[in-house]
């Protein structure tokens, strides 16, 4: 523990739903919520308005049409989520050289390691010049929390949401942990929380009080001994900065489960080709493909195979998540289908030619288990890229994605059916736009990249 509060722990504010509602002026103030809109999506994350209905991220989003069925429902837009948030990764690296991203829109800062803050007024202006600073070059709003530990960071954070800055005086751990819920400290999820409870600990001051035996013997050696020291308010954990990627995978849940092999066939070579522009993107290569299948028992299997050097070929992941399918039996139909890419390295294997199908070695290793839209938390290291061009008659417009006609310029696509395109046109920092309908195939209307939240001139 530091006798300073100089450990600082951001945390975006309903990161996608507030980056739909900054570029959609329509949207202020309104419930938003952002993830798979097919029958089997779930909720990425909910703005707070939708918050009130009870949407919560990892919700099936059929639950959460039923509990605000007046939001707007929209499609992620991943690559301008990674923009923002490199932009916000910017300006924590100004403030020290160790920052700990945990994901797209959360991360640790250790502030005395940057000589930005040595005690509580330093550390309590950096925090504010800093949620200033984001909200210049972003447009958005998030809260931080300024503790002597990483645990208390994160709480104060999550205290001090939305919108706020809270910070934890050293010293006054215990008694602003007592009254809160065991469910506040890491680690403790609802498993752990409901043998807890069973046993009448149902707040931190119940962990302090039982001790550090008593612990022990209801959930383990490892766990017991944590939950106390952290219910003392201790955690000793370094902010560190390397926590590069172990892995790249991509994966697809299907809204009807698929029974044609050879669809099944092509999905998997689909998902291939985008691991590995993911890859490209990194500038890394892997030696070991993965492939997930979940079959329509909700029964899930991973096959991998380890190539005899690293590579980012295309033909080499797809030929080799190919062969992996082979031993899978999927006759009773697929409703999710991943590739995946581990043990990576900086550099490719030249000699690529033919190299899967010599000497290939077959490991079990799992794939990510992910939702059919990454999670808020889940980190995101590289940048999607477009999928490549597809005729006109096959073009999708998703709801949420930007979009810009000849005549009327940039705007979103509020929805799409029937072979009609409904469109409302207007960009961050306009009015509220006016909405339109096209036929799909209509000439003037193409898909667009994102606009910036902030122009250059503001």
């Amino acid at each position: 523990m530091r006798p300073a509060p100089t450990i600082l722990h951001l945390d975006m504010d309903a990161f996608y739903a507030s980056v739909e509602q900054a570029s959609k002026p329509s949207l202020r103030g309104k419930p938003v919520v952002v993830g798979g809109l097919g029958p089997r999506g779930v909720v990425a994350t909910a703005s707070y308005e939708a918050r009130r209905f009870g949407v919560h991220s990892a919700m099936p989003m059929a639950q959460a049409r039923r509990l605000a069925p007046n939001a707007a429902y929209l499609v992620p837009r991943f690559s301008l989520y990674r923009t923002i948030s490199g932009q916000v990764m910017e300006l924590l690296g100004r403030l020290s050289p160790l920052v700990e991203p945990l994901s797209l829109d959360e991360a640790f800062v250790d502030l005395e390691a940057g000589g930005t803050a040595s005690d509580s007024a330093s550390a309590r202006a950096t925090g504010e010049r800093l949620r200033a600073d984001i909200l210049a070059v972003t447009g958005l709003r998030g809260s931080v929390g300024l503790a002597g530990s990483k645990m208390l960071a994160k709480i104060g954070s999550e205290e001090a949401k939305p919108d706020g800055l809270v910070l934890i005086e050293p010293g006054t751990e215990r008694d602003l942990l007592a009254p809160m819920s065991v469910r506040t400290l890491p680690g403790v999820g609802p498993a752990t929380g409901d043998h807890l409870r069973r046993a009448g600990m149902t707040t931190v001051a119940h962990l302090a009080e039982a001790g550090e035996d008593e612990l022990v013997r209801l959930v383990g050696r490892a766990h017991g001994l944590s939950l106390y020291r952290m219910a003392l308010g201790l955690d000793e954990r370094p902010v560190v900065s390397d926590r590069d990627a172990k892995s790249v995978s991509v994966e697809d849940t299907f809204d009807v489960d698929l029974h044609d092999r050879v669809r099944v066939r092509a999905e998997v070579d689909r998902l291939a080709e985008r691991c590995v522009r993911r890859l490209r993107e990194a500038g890394r290569s892997g030696r070991t493909v993965v492939l997930k299948v979940r079959r329509y028992d909700f029964s899930t299997l991973t096959r991998s195979e380890t190539l005899r050097g690293p590579t980012d070929d295309v033909s080499v992941v797809r030929e080799a998540a190919g062969r992996l399918l082979e031993g899978v039996n999927t006759t009773g139909g697929v409703r999710l289908l991943g590739v995946g890419v581990t043990a990576l390295a900086d550099f490719t294997q030249e000699d690529l030619f033919a190299q899967a199908a010599a000497g290939a070695v077959e490991t079990p290793l799992p794939l990510p288990d992910e939702p059919t839209v990454a999670p808020e938390r889940v980190p995101l290291p590289v940048t999607a890229v477009p999928a490549p061009e597809t005729s006109r008659a096959e073009r999708r417009f998703p709801a949420g994605h930007d979009v810009r006609h000849a005549v009327h310029g940039p705007g979103w696509v509020q929805g799409s059916g029937a072979r009609r395109v409904t469109v409302r046109f207007e960009q961050p920092g306009s009015a509220v736009g006016r909405v339109r309908t096209f036929w799909l195939d209509d000439p003037d209307l193409e898909p667009s990249d994102p606009l910036p939240l902030v122009s250059d001139d503001t």
